[in-house]
């Protein structure tokens, strides 16, 4: 268990690509501000969509070209992920031209992502076109990364090394990975692992009223669940949706505070449970 945690200055290493990340990934935001706020605090790896949820990233975009814009930053000092969930073709050239031409100064996408990975057939050829598309530098792409649905696919992906980034799913309503996946990754990965959906088992003020716990009772925010997940030393980083400058610096502050105890985990989970119908793993 960590008890400092780490900071969106500190860089994680995806693979043998020669890309290095905060550990923070700004992934859906609505204001383009958050993206300058993110910047300045150190954050240098962003998520885009190219296709599903593409309205929900107007935000992300805006803010980017507004980074890259005047060359307030660099564009080789920021590392732009874009997910892709179609099966086929996965890589066609389309979906990422979008992208690219949607975001003035943006030219490339660094990390090729694979999206909602489910089974092993689907993955297996998405992993051959993403292979593919980093040896060719298909869209300037150094690395390739999934986002799992299947924890065992993760697993496997980590053994036999076959991608430069992954992204799981664990929070407090869904904390299987403690069982099947966190113990057998191996401690020296060169792949980074990165969490999703950390706030999914947030507890609002309506829900914890609603339950009529006894006085003292403690009502975790928001900054709270992404303590929650990187108190594990097996996840590398996150990907996280504040929604404007204020909520950034909430959540760099709360990560600040360092890691949440065994007891407070627990206490976490079961807050969740209360809440979050069924509990998951």
């Amino acid at each position: 268990m960590r008890q400092v945690l780490p900071k969106p200055t500190d860089r994680v290493p995806l693979g043998g690509s020669g890309l290095r990340v905060s550990p923070l990934c700004l992934g859906m935001t609505a204001d383009p501000e958050t993206v300058i706020a993110a910047w300045e605090h150190g954050i240098n790896f962003f998520f885009l969509t190219a296709d599903l949820h593409w309205p929900l990233y107007d935000g992300l975009r805006k803010g980017l070209a507004r980074l890259f814009e005047g060359n307030r930053a660099r564009r080789d000092e920021a590392v732009v992920a874009v997910v892709s969930y179609l099966d086929n073709p996965l890589f066609g050239a389309l979906q990422f031209n979008e992208v690219i031409a949607e975001v003035p100064g943006l030219e490339r996408v660094d990390v090729i992502v694979a999206g909602a990975v489910a089974s092993d057939t689907g993955f297996q050829s998405r992993l051959v076109s993403m292979a593919s598309a980093r040896q060719s530098r298909l869209h300037g792409a150094r690395a390739i990364a999934a986002s799992f649905h299947q924890r065992r696919l993760a697993l496997l992906s980590d053994y036999y090394g076959l991608l430069d980034a992954s992204f799981v799913r664990y929070n407090a309503a869904h904390p299987g990975a403690r069982s099947d996946l966190f113990p057998y990754l191996r401690p020296a990965r060169p792949c980074p692992v990165f969490n999703f959906k950390s706030v999914m088992a947030h507890v609002t003020r309506e829900q914890f009223d609603a339950l009529k716990l006894p006085a003292g009772y403690w009502r975790p925010e928001a900054g709270d669940y992404y303590r929650f997940v990187l108190t594990r030393p097996e996840i590398d980083g996150v990907l996280c949706a504040p929604q404007s400058p204020a909520e950034l610096r909430e959540l760099v502050a709360a990560l600040e505070r360092g890691g949440v105890t065994r007891e407070e985990e627990e206490y976490m989970m079961w807050l969740s449970g209360l809440t979050q119908a069924p509990v998951l793993t």
